[in-house]
């Protein structure tokens, strides 16, 4: 195998490691270091934060959030599925039916057992 194939793949994570790494690069460099009280006090919607910033939070906050994340990539796989649903064909379909009815199925057992509910 040729190194010149993965020059592309190369040439893109260093662009994304520059794209990420020199506007703060330059923003340190170049930007104004007048700190002050007012600038280095926490905020927090106008008040002072009456609690520590490493509290717990809910696990009803992560249920969530990994519901989303799952119920969101659903959607991740069906645009390719879409693209190529005339290539596939019918066995295609009928496999995308059975992924999106396990994960029907999923879903109504979070809602039954109340994964969903919001206090």
């Amino acid at each position: 195998m040729n190194l010149q194939e993965y020059l592309p793949v190369i040439l893109f994570i260093l662009v994304g490691v520059a794209v990420g790494i020199v506007p703060q690069v330059i923003g340190f460099i170049f930007g104004p270091q007048r700190p002050d009280a007012a600038k280095n006090s926490p905020y927090e919607c106008g008040f002072e934060a009456f609690e520590d910033a490493r509290m717990k939070f809910d696990v009803r906050y992560y249920l969530v959030a990994i519901l989303f994340i799952l119920f969101d990539l659903e959607i991740a796989f069906l645009f390719p599925w879409a693209v190529s649903l005339h290539d596939i064909g019918a066995s295609g379909f009928w496999a995308m039916m059975l992924f999106l009815g396990i994960l029907v199925v999923g879903f109504v057992y979070e809602w039954k057992k109340g994964a969903l509910d919001w206090e």
